[in-house]
C-alpha cells in the first residue's frame, strides 16, 4: 500500500538539511530502485523553485510499504529526523487516484 510521509522542518534548519541530504537522498534512491517510490520533494519556504536562504518548511514522500508500521519505522529512521531537520513526521495511508 502507498503511504504519505510528511515531515515538518524545525525553523532555521537549512544547514542541518544540507548536511543530512546525501543520506536522505540515498534512502529515497533505494526506494526508487525497488520501484516503491511514487514521489518525493521538499516544500520551499517561499514561492520559488530555489528558495535560497529561506530554505524549506518540510517534505512529502509517497512510497509503497507493506504495512503502516513499516512506513513509520522507515520514516523514523530518516536522516532528517536524526539530523535535526524534521520536528514532526506524520505517516498515513495514501490512495492514488490521478493520474490513472
Amino acid at each position: 500500500m502507498l503511504y504519505a510521509i510528511t515531515g515538518q522542518d524545525f525553523p532555521d534548519s537549512l544547514d542541518n538539511r544540507k548536511a543530512a541530504r546525501p543520506a536522505h537522498i540515498a534512502r529515497l534512491q533505494a526506494l526508487q530502485n525497488e520501484g516503491r517510490l511514487l514521489l518525493a520533494g521538499p516544500f520551499p519556504a517561499v514561492d520559488a523553485n530555489d528558495p535560497g536562504a529561506a530554505g524549506f518548511t518540510g517534505s512529502l514522500i509517497v512510497a509503497e510499504f507493506s504495512t503502516l508500521s513499516d512506513a513509520r519505522a522507515w520514516a523514523d529512521a530518516d536522516p532528517y529526523v536524526s539530523g535535526g531537520v524534521y520536528q514532526k513526521v506524520s505517516v498515513q495511508p495514501f490512495k492514488k487516484t490521478f493520474p490513472t
